[in-house]
């Protein structure tokens, strides 16, 4: 597996190479615009290119992924938010695609009490418009499975399997999050369980699909649906399952992107120890 994190744009998107490449990503994570607000401003040119060439001298132009607003959610009720939610998903995907950042991350979204069979069926229409609007772009839309909590859809595998057998193109994909697969109630820590998760995750999905990892651990138990990461090996998922997962070959060349408390310093004692554990 390639280890990286979400690292921060602060200052220009240059500086997140800058960040990275300091910490000792092979792979890095990032927001591409102000995740707080709905009308961000428009990516500046110089930067881009900036940007585009230090990954690329980095080795990141194949392993970055964005990370979506947490602002938008492609299954709302309310329709102001629900346009604004597409609004803004076709905007990140434009400006991945003008950075070169081939993978998006996005949660799929909360029904907010209108059933889940409806959310998916919402979420599915709005991740096919944002495809459609989108065409031609070299960028693959990644859905996050969830913890579960609220109304927040995606913490069942099976909602993964229906949202992509519903869009049906193969732009999009799935980015599992370790600590909300665990919240979810998937617990993969015991050898035998690691198989048994993944041969779900493989039948529902195909390892195939799975495009990029949050590697998390967990502060609460197997099945607490919240959503609350802890430092790897620290947690209540524990070391071992990290060690099986950074070390299978299925998933060699795919981006395990750290979303640790305590940002960067956190980020260096967390990739070291992955690290160690890719080795043994």
């Amino acid at each position: 597996m390639l280890l990286g994190a979400h690292v921060s744009t602060a200052g220009g998107m240059r500086n997140a190479v800058t960040e990275a490449v300091e910490i000792g990503c092979e792979a890095i994570q990032v927001f591409t615009r102000n995740q707080k607000q709905w009308f961000p401003r428009a990516l500046d040119a110089a930067d881009v290119d900036a940007y585009r060439s230090s990954a690329r001298a980095a080795g990141y132009d194949r392993s970055a992924m964005s990370h979506a607003s947490y602002l938008i959610n492609l299954c709302a009720l309310d329709e102001t938010t629900l346009a604004r939610s597409r609004t803004a998903f076709v905007d990140e995907i434009e400006r991945c695609a003008a950075l070169g950042i081939p993978y998006l991350c996005v949660h799929p979204g909360s029904h907010v009490g209108a059933g889940e069979q409806a959310g998916l069926r919402l979420i599915a229409e709005s991740v096919s418009e944002a495809l459609r609007k989108t065409e031609g772009k070299r960028v693959r839309v990644l859905l996050e499975n969830t913890a579960g909590q609220g109304t927040n859809l995606g913490y069942r595998l099976e909602h993964l399997q229906e949202l992509l057998s519903a869009v049906g193109s193969r732009r999009v994909g799935v980015c599992i999050d370790t600590c909300h697969l665990f919240a979810a109630g998937y617990d993969f820590r015991s050898a035998a369980g690691y198989e048994q998760v993944m041969d779900e995750l493989d039948a529902r999905i195909g390892l195939d699909q799975v495009h990029a990892f949050h590697l998390n651990d967990s502060k609460h138990p197997c099945g607490s649906r919240k959503d609350r990461h802890e430092h790897i090996g620290r947690g209540s998922i524990g070391p071992r399952a990290f060690g099986r997962l950074v070390r299978d070959e299925r998933f060699r060349k795919r981006p395990g992107l750290l979303e640790t408390p305590e940002g960067p310093a956190g980020y260096e004692e967390n990739l070291a120890r992955l690290r160690r554990m890719r080795r043994r």
